[in-house]
């Protein structure tokens, strides 16, 4: 499991927490072992370095957060790093933004995937077939929506990697049975004026992430 600056820390730890608790071994990596610092200002320590990390992992995972992930989208080390491991994986994922990472990374081109709502459309400027259903699974590529579908992410990954009364045991441990106090998570719940608003005081932060897909399309020959 990547981890950055910067990253939304839900991302990282709902399916952490289920990769756990179905007894699979969890190494946290970065360039450094340096804490990570996260947007919810909590710091999650590296266990491991890219170096120190083998490329034949079973999982590859990449989480979101939109600053974090446009300048992994930048950084010539990451980008390598992930290239590199993604080819050898047996499976390689991410949840929200992360999608996002692995496109730039040359990891998604002709897969379909998903990521935040607000930022699916930027996957096809780098190669990847966007979508907008939670979780998307394609041959070895899987990858979950915003934030609070690595939940759901997490369960199917465990239903992959072991099996499906796995994955219900996991579920029910963590009883994880949603009802909402409100419908707004996609914009079709939310309603145009409530999602104009999110994504006006999102105009910042997404500029970066597109101009840094722009990049990447064209360095993948997808853009011209």
């Amino acid at each position: 499991m990547v981890v950055y600056p910067d990253m939304v820390m839900l991302d990282l730890v709902g399916p952490s927490t289920c990769l756990k608790i179905a007894q699979c071994d969890i190494e946290f990596v970065w360039k450094t072992k340096t804490p990570c610092m996260t947007d919810a200002g909590i710091p999650v320590t590296p266990t491991m370095t890219f170096s120190e990390c083998p490329r034949n992992v079973d999982v590859l995972f990449v989480p979101g957060g939109i600053i974090g992930t446009t300048a992994c989208m930048n950084d010539p080390e990451v980008l390598a790093f992930l290239a590199d491991c993604g080819q050898h994986a047996r499976y390689v994922t991410s949840v929200c933004t992360g999608s996002l990472v692995l496109a730039a990374a040359g990891l998604l081109k002709g897969y379909r995937s998903t990521s935040l709502w607000a930022v699916v459309p930027l996957l096809a400027d780098m190669g990847a077939i966007p979508s907008m259903d939670r979780v998307v699974v394609d041959r070895n590529r899987m990858s979950g929506g915003g934030v609070t579908a690595g939940l759901d992410f997490g369960l199917t990954l465990v239903a992959a990697l072991r099996d499906e009364e796995t994955a219900r045991r996991v579920q029910l441990f963590l009883q994880y049975a949603p009802e909402p106090p409100f419908h707004a998570g996609m914009p079709a719940g939310a309603g145009p004026e409530l999602t104009a608003k999110v994504l006006k005081s999102r105009e910042g932060m997404d500029a970066g992430a597109k101009l840094a897909a722009r990049a990447a399309g064209k360095r993948l020959g997808v853009l011209s």
